[in-house]
């Protein structure tokens, strides 16, 4: 049975998650349909992009991933259709497969531009509905991804670096992503932590110039209410608050320092 998830800022308020499934059940009425979230924030790219990277190999190869993030909609930005590890995803051509991309190697993109696979009538303001989801639905059914359009020659990233900066002293990183326990997720890698001479619980952590620590295990290692460090499930070093919010707590943005020493 084919799969395609869906990965949106859309919420559940509305009808436009339900229109999706619609479209996609009446062309290809086998497949399974399974929602990753739709609390993504509004138009937030850099978030759906951290997100569609944590959920890509947990699917089985074939799985279709439908993204729609698109402040651009109506515009003159392509959407694409991609390949890796097996996998498909179509989405709005803004840096959505940006932490994909850097992780697999691409082995098919494509820019979604035959009106065949797209549905009749197309509004300027759902062009998740209207060609994505179609596009998505006949990808589940076989038809090849080149069938769709022309190869893409360029794809849109975010400006996102991949893994901490080295530092004298060790690593310097950023925030790429907040849950909804306000645990900062950041781009220092587990990897980075282990060398021949160190493991991470010989590192101290500093978010913004003001240490938390050294790198723990689990949250219940500290008190509740405590800051704290972690290499949580992504596989990266996370600032977390035991039982509460370090987004609260430090309020970071985009630019927050994390430093490992």
């Amino acid at each position: 049975m084919p799969i395609i998830t869906l990965l949106t800022d859309y919420g559940l308020r509305d009808h436009y998650v339900g229109e999706l499934k619609g479209v996609i059940l009446t062309i290809a009425p086998k497949t399974q349909v399974v929602d990753i979230t739709h609390d993504i924030e509004s138009f937030n790219v850099r978030q759906a992009a951290f997100v569609l990277h944590q959920v890509w190999s947990r699917f089985p190869p074939g799985s279709v991933h439908l993204v729609v993030v698109d402040p651009g909609v109506g515009s003159d930005r392509r959407i694409i259709l991609g390949q890796y590890a097996g996998r498909f995803v179509v989405a709005p051509d803004n840096g959505l497969v940006t932490w994909v991309h850097r992780e697999y190697e691409a082995e098919a993109m494509f820019v979604a531009e035959d009106r065949r696979y797209f549905l009749p009538q197309i509004s300027s303001t759902f062009h998740g509905r209207d060609i994505m989801a179609p596009v998505a639905a006949h990808l589940a059914n076989g038809v090849q991804p080149r069938a769709f359009g022309r190869v893409a020659d360029r794809l849109e990233m975010l400006p996102i670096p991949y893994r901490a900066e080295a530092t004298d002293r060790g690593w310097l990183g950023s925030v790429i992503y907040v849950d909804r326990f306000g645990t900062m997720v950041t781009n220092i890698r587990e990897e980075q932590l282990h060398t021949p001479r160190d493991e991470p619980r010989s590192w101290e952590v500093l978010v913004n110039g003001t240490s938390i620590g050294p790198i723990r295990s689990a949250f219940c290692e500290v008190a509740a209410g405590t800051a704290l460090a972690l290499v949580g499930s992504s596989g990266v070093l996370e600032i977390a608050v035991n039982q509460g919010s370090a987004a609260e707590r430090f309020a970071p943005t985009e630019n927050v320092r994390v430093e490992v020493r």
